[in-house]
């Protein structure tokens, strides 16, 4: 039966599995309800239809039986009477009817086997039905707050970021501390180198305050000494 072939995986479906698979769980949790609602209908149409044929073929196979144990009794019947021939033509019928006993059994056994299990996938997708509705709404508030997380995650790795590019700015900045220090040192250091060579120049050509007190009054005393 191809609602058998169809449906086959009806039996092993589960509902996690499927949502796990889903780009977007709030989205396939209503997909899936809707297939699984569509699908249960189908199914149970299905269902009705092969449990109408199960009842039609034990209908058929005990008409055929209460035909049999009638031809079986009129046999009889006709013997205690002593009309053989009679018995002789009930027996025939009953071996025709017995002939299609056997097929008639095989029929009623394999529509009773398509019923079970038209009835085990009509249970199993009302109980996934209903479990899907019940968690319909814990799996959606899960999705929210895991969309939520994902957003702090993004603004968490813009503001390490900002992190990074502020110890960037930062060592800059004492790059640039460093550099002027060295340039402020630097000018020290040719003020202090100018300011010695403008003192050893100036010095030149100062006189030696005390160098010519002892020049002028060696001159006096070559003059009272008339030398």
């Amino acid at each position: 039966m191809g609602i058998l072939t169809r449906f086959k995986d009806i039996m092993s479906a589960n509902i996690n599995a499927l949502l796990d698979k889903a780009e977007d769980p709030e989205k396939m949790i209503d997909q899936y309800l809707r297939n699984l609602e569509k699908d249960l209908a189908e199914v149970k149409a299905e269902t009705a239809s092969v449990m109408a044929e199960e009842a039609r073929t034990k209908r058929e196979l005990n008409e055929c039986n209460e035909q049999i144990a009638k031809m079986q009794s009129y046999a009889e019947k006709a013997l205690l009477a002593g009309n053989e021939a009679d018995a002789r033509t009930f027996l025939e019928k009953k071996q025709v009817l017995v002939s299609n006993q056997a097929s008639l059994t095989q029929l009623a056994q394999t529509a009773e086997a398509n019923a079970t299990k038209m009835r085990q996938m009509h249970d199993k997708l009302v109980k996934d039905a209903a479990e899907l509705e019940a968690k319909r709404d814990t799996i959606k508030a899960k999705v929210k707050a895991a969309k939520a997380q994902e957003k702090i995650n993004k603004v968490a790795s813009k503001g390490m970021g900002a992190s990074s590019s502020m110890a960037a700015f930062e060592k800059m900045e004492a790059k640039a501390d460093k550099m002027l220090d060295e340039a402020n040192a630097m000018s020290e250091l040719n003020k202090l180198e100018e300011d010695n060579n403008i003192d050893s120049l100036t010095a030149k050509y100062d006189a030696n305050p005390t160098n010519q007190a002892v020049d002028d009054e060696l001159a006096a005393l070559k003059a009272q000494m008339g030398l």
